[in-house]
């Protein structure tokens, strides 16, 4: 989610793994739900924001490994004209700023964020 020249980052909930680290909007996807569709249900979920599939540009895939088990990031842009009123969902969230991808790299990151935004904006690297 892109205004401007930042990044909108969410601060996860203390109690939620990896609380109190900071990451792009995700979530996963349900059964039955495509890539596009399950992106647009987390950033409503977890911002209050109503994107359309047709917001949103696709523009990667990157596999991440956890001790525990893997995850596949689907790494997708969507520019916002305005400035958004972010409503986050309390029990997943405790904070939100918007951030250069410059900056958000220096930030205490969900793993695998800092590769998402690496390849995202490889002239921030």
């Amino acid at each position: 989610m892109e205004w401007g020249d930042k990044i909108l980052l969410l601060q996860r909930n203390p109690e939620k793994s990896q609380g109190g680290k900071w990451g792009l909007p995700a979530g996963k996807i349900e059964s039955g739900e495509d890539t596009f569709a399950a992106m647009v249900r987390e950033v409503r979920e977890e911002t209050g924001l109503h994107l359309k599939a047709s917001d949103l540009t696709y523009l990667q895939k990157v596999f991440v490994r956890y001790p525990e088990h893997d995850f596949v990031y689907h790494v997708f842009r969507a520019i916002l004209e305005t400035e958004p009123a972010v409503v986050l969902s309390i029990k997943e969230h405790q904070a939100f700023c918007f951030v250069t991808p410059t900056e958000a790299l220096e930030m205490n990151l969900v793993d695998g964020n800092n590769e998402c935004i690496k390849m995202s904006y490889p002239e921030c690297v």
